[in-house]
């Protein structure tokens, strides 16, 4: 007779102890970059750069650099808006809604994860201040404050504010919650500190925490407030992007499937992009014993279901355009699939529902280059989504006269690449002085993870251990 039990991978290998991880936690912020480091600052810098001259001189000649027209007044900026919210995803669905249901492979991912949504939303947020043209002046317009010209006052009814409301408090929210989450860390920098203005610094960032057992109840109870606060972000902010398309008349828009749908799909793009950063973190920082298969295999999965549901959501819209009887609505999803942007919708359909498929193999999302690779054809493939329901919604309009083929110029791409620039920039600064591995949450999940305690419960499920000889044992 045999007991056979399904026993999950340790989350942290290696046979660490509590002082192994503190020691290869702190060593990249105590220590000298690394070459890779410096490589890719370097990159991010001029990337930031070149796009930032693009930006300035657009910024002083107008929006009119852009490839904006009469019928396509949306196009680059608020793709580009879209989806780098929906990067920022992840980090609120790691940290908030994860830590609610006491998920333990959470703890090595959750720090990057959250870093992430605050550089996404920050590269996010230049987007619709740059489409304003001149947002030294028109900026103030944008927040519901009283002003000196009278009883005027921004429309409440229009999804645009909404996105004020939501973006504000997604952003806040998410700052306060990863910077709770690093004060223990800062605590142990602190500690560690030799030189006395390192000291200085992480003993502010640490504001006095002690390591007490007071101290720790009031960290976990703050922790757990925050993550019930934040966990109706992950549907309320991306629900409230959609409604900036789903409120409108437009074919192509006009659609109640859009919340679920951008909530399903912001959480889909956000994940491979955590898969993207912390397999490149995991390389550069050699943190290969705390991001571990466990880790990556679960967000594979993660990204494989939450493709299906994209991928659902894409034959729905056909379905409910040819059930409305509309035929501006059909029109709209047929152009979108034969007519001259054809090559989009179908990047779109190959990167997005097709890809992510091949993850339902485990030795396919156990290999670590191809999940590199499958992360980056899924972010593609979300931003073609957000491009296609954009433009293609929009260069067919009512009237024959006024169809377009949107064209990107100079300064689109350029934009563009100055988001790169900043996000990498940020992240890499990121990791360069603050832990990039909560070594708090890593220690509290050590000793029901770590290989020795895998070792232990595989050969007490694998083998008959007489009646005479079983001891309790602290797993």
């Amino acid at each position: 007779m045999q007991i056979v039990s399904k026993v999950r991978e340790p989350l942290v290998t290696g046979g660490k102890t509590y002082k192994d991880i503190t020691e290869d936690v702190c060593r990249p912020v105590e220590g000298n970059p690394s070459m890779g480091w410096f490589a890719g600052m370097g990159l991010s810098l001029v990337l930031l750069l070149a796009g930032g001259a693009f930006l300035g001189e657009m910024l002083w000649s107008g929006i009119g650099r852009w490839g904006l027209n009469k019928t396509v007044q949306w196009a680059w900026d608020i793709t580009n808006f879209v989806w780098w919210v929906g990067i920022g995803h992840a980090g609120t669905l790691i940290s908030a809604v994860l830590l609610l249901f006491r998920q333990k492979w959470r703890t090595s991912i959750n720090r990057a994860a959250e870093a992430m949504t605050i550089f996404a939303v920050i590269c996010a947020a230049i987007w619709p201040v740059v489409h304003m043209g001149r947002p030294w002046i028109g900026g103030i317009w944008a927040l519901p404050l009283p002003n000196t010209y009278g009883s005027l006052w921004v429309n409440f009814n229009s999804p645009l504010l909404w996105d004020v409301f939501a973006i504000s408090t997604y952003f806040s929210v998410s700052l306060v919650f990863w910077f709770i989450g690093l004060i223990p860390d800062f605590a142990t920098i602190r500690d560690r500190a030799i030189k006395p203005i390192p000291r200085l610094i992480y003993g502010a960032l640490s504001m006095g925490f002690n390591g007490s057992a007071k101290t720790w109840m009031h960290y976990e109870a703050v922790s757990l407030i925050l993550a019930g606060l934040s966990t109706p972000l992950v549907l309320s902010v991306h629900t409230i992007v959609s409604m900036d398309f789903a409120t409108s008349v437009i074919p192509g828009w006009h659609t109640t499937i859009f919340p679920p749908y951008f909530v399903a799909g912001a959480i889909f793009s956000g994940f491979a992009m955590v898969l993207t950063l912390m397999l490149v973190t995991r390389k550069l920082y050699k943190l290969e014993d705390y991001i571990t298969m466990e880790h990556i295999e679960m967000m594979s999965l993660v990204v494989t279901i939450t493709g299906s549901v994209v991928g659902i959501a894409y034959i729905t819209e056909f379905v409910i355009a040819w059930y409305s009887g509309v035929e501006y609505e059909q029109y709209a999803f047929v152009n979108r699939m034969t007519g001259q942007y054809w090559w989009a919708y179908w990047s779109m359909m190959g990167c997005n529902v097709i890809s992510p498929q091949v993850f339902y193999f485990k030795k396919l999302r156990t290999s670590i280059p191809f999940i590199f690779f499958i992360s980056i054809v899924v972010n593609i493939g979300m931003w073609f989504e957000r491009f296609v329901i954009i433009v293609t919604s929009l260069h067919r309009d009512f009237l024959p006269s006024s169809w377009v083929y949107f064209s990107p110029t100079i300064y689109d791409v350029m934009c563009y690449v100055f988001t790169f620039g900043l996000f990498f920039t940020l992240f890499l600064a990121f990791a360069k002085y603050f832990p990039v591995v909560n070594m708090a949450e890593v220690k509290s999940v050590l000793k029901s993870s770590d290989t020795k305690v895998y070792q232990s419960r595989r050969t007490i499920s694998n083998e008959v251990v007489p009646e005479a000889d079983r001891v309790p044992v602290d797993l």
